[in-house]
């Protein structure tokens, strides 16, 4: 078994399984090609395996060589994260936080409370990445971000939690319809007029499918839609109501001409949260940033 495979080899095979070629990833590479050869031949010998065959389209990876690649292609995606990290202090950044979020998440404050936060530090770097929940979890889990921000409905154990903001599950009507001068509705009132959903197999879709169960119903939407946008303008069009976050919904255009009725239930008022790896160490520029956004959460 190979004790130690530098960065500069797995480079190499990486471009070998992407070219299909000993010489186009040589050229690649700016080396010769013989040098690329005796580098996988080495690592062929070391794990008593062949990691190419080569086939009527060019090389391909062998079973063995599909686990290098994967771990290759990883190994090297940390290590240009690390460079580019490193690089920034040279630039004057005392700091970088990866932030991972959910779309609900990201279309209401999340956006406004991190440019805050960086007026606040401007020598601090945050990037961020749209992910559905199971995928924030994950990536805070695993450390490809030290921040996850999404709604609690998610299986949060292993972390460590705060909260964040909350947000109003709605019925959107336009101004004319019966129900827009209802100041609260049920949801066993409204189901069977809910045309427009949003996100299928997504959480807040599983959640009203979950509560047309309890009341023995299905839900039946004439039109479903991808995001929040989509639905007010298809709510706006006529098309019949829908089951929205007034928080995100309100910020669209279309959404002037429509009216949003609460529904009266404990589970419409949706809580989000701040997650980080629990037991882990974060950086002072972490803490910071969790700190700022329950504080931007509770008004403190």
């Amino acid at each position: 078994m190979a004790r130690y495979i530098d960065v500069v080899t797995l480079k190499l095979f990486v471009a070998v399984c992407e070219e299909g070629n000993i010489a186009r990833a040589a050229d690649r590479e700016a080396i010769v090609a013989s040098a690329v050869s005796r580098r996988i031949a080495a690592i062929e010998d070391d794990i008593g395996a062949p990691l190419l065959v080569r086939g009527r389209r060019g090389i391909k990876p062998t079973a063995a060589g599909e686990t290098l690649l994967r771990q290759a292609r990883e190994v090297i995606r940390v290590m240009d994260r690390m460079n580019s990290e490193l690089s920034d202090f040279a630039s004057g950044v005392q700091g970088h936080v990866r932030v991972v979020a959910t779309p609900a998440v990201l279309a209401e404050d999340l956006a406004d409370d991190i440019g805050a936060f960086l007026e606040k530090c401007p020598q601090v770097r945050v990037s961020t990445d749209e992910r559905v929940s199971a995928e924030v979890v994950r990536a805070v889990r695993e450390g490809a971000a030290e921040v996850g921000v999404l709604w609690d409905a998610s299986d949060l154990s292993g972390l460590s939690v705060e909260p964040y903001r909350h947000d109003h599950l709605c019925v959107a009507v336009r101004s004319e319809h019966p129900l827009a001068g209802r100041s609260s509705l049920r949801f066993d009132e409204v189901f069977g007029q809910i045309a427009v959903g949003v996100a299928p197999g997504g959480m807040m879709d599983v959640l009203l499918r979950r509560e047309a169960a309890r009341i023995s119903a299905t839900l039946a939407h004439r039109v479903q839609v991808s995001g929040i946008d989509a639905a007010v303008r298809f709510v706006a069009a006529g098309m019949g109501p829908a089951v929205l976050p007034r928080e995100a919904a309100e910020g669209h255009a279309k959404a002037r001409s429509l009216v949003f009725v609460p529904l009266a239930h404990e589970w419409a008022r949706r809580q989000f949260v701040i997650v980080t790896r629990e037991g882990n160490s974060p950086t002072a520029t972490t803490k910071l940033l969790v700190q700022h956004l329950r504080a931007q959460a509770t008004g403190s």
